[in-house]
């Protein structure tokens, strides 16, 4: 009962957290199906939670930090790490998955279905699973300063660093603890899809509406921390932040225009 009422009380506390998940739950069942969406969101947790379970304890991979512990008995915790933290990653990694996949996968135009083929070779291949690690690691460039300020804000002050950091407080080890949980997360999901389910068949070969929700996820969680850092007043903050994703956003609306420019032209 107990662990009910932490669980019931998480979402009330972190609605937010999941609505994300929700959106990525949807988007990819119809990606990739439940069995490789449980396998992606599961491996990507349990990644994520031993590496803040290990961090915490000898600072890797993402540097010594802390949890507070000021929500303990208000939100559900395992061990001394709120299980809404380590549950961000896999729809993060989800997220940054879908938007490489755009600039990776090859157009698709088979009868009246136009997207981008969700080939099998190159859905889980290294371009891939690289620039989805990059992205992955991007998306904390903005989320990490802005949480840290969360005692300033509805998400509380849950941790914290020991000594002062470079990038807004935060310590460049935790960018390189993010990649590594990207990369390590990646790699164990691309060695089921490539060895025992390779067989298994996704919803559909031709994809368009589930990457764009994919995208737009990405960029509502980026949106998101970004509205709170200005909204806080860390107007200089928000505008590194906005200036670092300014290249990303413009090369994915070239190809995404691209692609729909590809696709509208008759055949024949």
């Amino acid at each position: 009962m107990e662990f009910l009422f932490l669980l019931g009380n998480t979402v009330i506390l972190r609605p937010y957290v999941f609505v994300f998940l929700a959106v990525s739950l949807y988007a990819a069942r119809q990606l990739l199906g439940w069995k490789r969406t449980c396998r992606l969101f599961g491996i990507t947790w349990a990644t994520a939670f031993i590496s803040e379970f290990s961090s915490t304890r000898i600072g890797v991979p993402f540097g010594d930090y802390f949890y507070t512990g000021s929500t303990e008995g208000q939100e559900l915790y395992i061990s001394n790490i709120p299980f809404m933290d380590s549950l961000s990653f896999s729809f993060l990694l989800f997220a940054s998955y879908c938007v490489a996949l755009v600039f990776i996968l090859p157009r698709a135009k088979i009868a009246d279905k136009r997207g981008w083929s969700f080939d099998a070779s190159l859905r889980t291949s290294w371009p891939v699973m690289g620039l989805t690690v990059v992205l992955f690691t991007f998306s904390d460039v903005i989320i990490d300063p802005v949480a840290l300020q969360g005692g300033r804000w509805f998400l509380g002050e849950i941790y914290g660093y020991p000594h002062a950091a470079i990038y807004f407080g935060i310590p460049l080890a935790n960018f390189t603890g993010w990649a590594s949980v990207g990369f390590v997360s990646f790699v164990l999901y691309r060695w089921f899809e490539r060895g025992p389910y390779r067989a298994e068949s996704v919803p559909r070969e031709v994809i368009n509406r589930e990457l764009l929700l994919g995208i737009g996820l990405y960029y509502g969680v980026l949106v998101f921390n970004l509205g709170v850092t200005f909204w806080i007043g860390e107007t200089f903050m928000g505008m590194v932040g906005c200036f670092i994703f300014i290249p990303l956003t413009a090369a994915l609306l070239v190809t995404l225009g691209r692609e729909e420019h590809s696709l509208g032209v008759p055949e024949g």
